[in-house]
């Protein structure tokens, strides 16, 4: 399962609008990179591929592709906003390791 805070849900609807991308839906998925191995992505489509894993959270479609899912599953998305920064966290238990700007992990 693919967890969304109320605040990630939220700016993730607000983005859509800003975006003009009304009724699509949140892929959530990863790819090789950041300084260790894989990185979190997210853009908006307008409709699930192909064997994608597809949630429901207050509205929000949110389409996961079955490989990212093995890295991805039991994962919370959160959004803050202070002072000092703004975005999304990953809260991901199947990480063996994050960098410190928490966007990119190992398995």
């Amino acid at each position: 399962m693919i967890q969304l805070t109320d605040n990630a849900i939220q700016k993730a609807k607000d983005l859509m609008v800003s975006n003009n991308k009304p009724g699509h839906g949140l892929r959530i998925g990863i790819s090789g990179g950041g300084c260790s191995g894989l990185s979190y992505k997210m853009d908006f489509e307008e409709k699930p591929g192909e064997g994608d894993r597809v949630f429901e959270m207050n509205g929000l479609k949110i389409f996961v592709d079955p490989k990212a899912y093995l890295y991805l599953n039991n994962i919370t998305i959160d959004y803050h906003s202070d002072m000092m920064s703004s975005g999304f966290t990953f809260n991901n238990p199947n990480a063996k390791s994050t960098c410190g700007c928490g966007t990119s992990f190992s398995v």
